[in-house]
Order: structure tokens, then sequence, then C-alpha cells
């Protein structure tokens, strides 16, 4: 389900799924064009030095959501570069995933009939190999160093278990629970989302109120904070036990 990205700026809350489309259903002419749901570049940080970029770019085209990432290493004397591609319908299906690095080796997930499968290739001469998961074609997709893909689980999040009451936003007291597909680790995994609340947050020296969630999974633990004043938008991310700060630019 992707996201109800531009009912936000009418309810507050939907930047996910479904409203991808319906944000725009009344404009005939456009319809068929690209819609920008956000779009830029996250500064990967450890132990406070820049290592890495992401450029990304969410948009709506026709009924499919399509999610683009590009990572470039900047340490290094061969510095790598990854792609990804990813695209879902309004109710979250996938409809591909493609992955590649410029080191060499690719991968796809496409739907299976109701399930998953995943198709990687370790070289452009290699013999691809494919390997099924039993998991909806509905689970979200949680790739190795994409960030933009935890955007997208927020607001999967923040559009199935939130509401807005009074101008104020209102989630389940459980946090949210996932089945996710990792697929450069060719695994599958729970995760769980939940809302914390606002905090105050020094960005590039200036203090911003933002909205807190944590992700955690069975080995890890994550800090998430999006801008509820700005369509969700993830800002900042931590991983204290990697060292590694992740930040909008």
């Amino acid at each position: 389900m992707i996201f109800q990205s531009v009912i936000v700026r009418a309810t507050a809350i939907a930047v996910v799924l479904t409203a991808f489309a319906s944000a725009h259903a009344s404009d005939k002419k456009n319809q068929n064009k690209p819609q920008a749901i956000d779009s830029g570049v996250f500064g990967i940080f450890v132990k406070g030095q820049r290592v890495a970029n992401e450029t990304f770019s969410v948009q709506q085209e026709n009924d499919a959501s399509v999610i683009k990432s590009q990572l470039k290493e900047l340490v290094g004397s061969d510095p790598a570069t990854q792609k990804s591609d990813l695209e879902i319908t309004a109710t979250g299906a996938l409809l591909h995933y493609d992955w590649n690095q410029s080191a060499g080796g690719s991968l796809s997930v496409f739907p299976d009939n109701e399930f998953l499968k995943e198709r990687i290739q370790t070289s452009a001469s290699a013999k691809a190999a494919e390997q099924a998961f039993l998991m909806p074609n509905t689970s979200a997709i949680l790739d190795n160093n994409f960030f933009v893909h935890r955007e997208i689980l927020v607001w999967r999040f923040l559009a199935a278990d939130c509401t807005q009451e009074n101008g104020a936003l209102k989630c389940q007291k459980d946090p949210g629970e996932f089945g996710v597909l990792v697929p450069q680790d060719r695994t599958s995994i729970h995760v769980r989302l939940e809302l914390v609340g606002k905090e105050k947050v020094t960005i590039r020296g200036a203090e911003r109120d933002l909205l807190r969630l944590n992700l955690k999974g069975e080995n890890f633990e994550w800090a998430l904070w999006v801008d509820d004043q700005d369509h969700f938008k993830l800002i900042r991310a931590s991983i204290p036990a990697d060292n590694t700060e992740v930040v909008r630019d």
C-alpha cells in the first residue's frame, strides 16, 4: 500500500501508498504525468565522516509508485556505486525491484503468483540463480544501504496505524509489525516500528521539532526522525551500534 502521499496536505498524515493516485485523480490532464512526491540526498556519516551519498526520488507514475535511489561511496581508492529501482502498486503490491552495483552483480525481485521470487546474478557472465520466498507480494522491501526504503516503511506505518484527531497524530499503542525482504542479504526478517513522539533535534546547527520513530529488528535498532510539517519526510536516522548517522541535505 503505498501511501497517500499528497493527501497529507489535506489530512496531515497520508503521505502514503494509496493516495499517490487519488491525490491527482481530479486532474485529468496530468493524470498520466509523473508526480513528484519526494526527492533529495541523504548524507551518510560514520564516526562523523561523510562516507557516502544517497540520491533518491519518489514518484507516482500512473497507478504505480516508483522509488529510485543511487548510493555513491566517497572514500577508498575505488569508490563503489549502487542503484536500486522499486515499483509498487497503489495497494502496496510489488511490481518489481532491481539492484545493481558498479563492481558487478545484480538482482531482481518480482511476484511469483502471490509470493516473491529473487533472481541473483553475481557477475555479467555468471548464470542467474533464483530463490523463492513464501512472503506475500505486499511485503516491504528494505534493502541494505537505501534509506529511502525506511522512509517508505514509515509512511506505510503511519497510513495503516495512525489517524489525526483534533490536529494531533494518534497511533495505536502497539508497534507496527512488518515482514520485509532484504534482497542483498537474500533473507526475510520481521521488523517493528514504534512512534515515540516529538523531539528537539539539532540538524546542521539548527534545532528542529521532529517526530521520532524507533525501527527494531532481531539484531538492530535504529532511530528515525521525520518532519510532520513537511509530509513526514525522513530527515535523520541514527544507528548507534554502527556509529552511523544519516542526514538529509
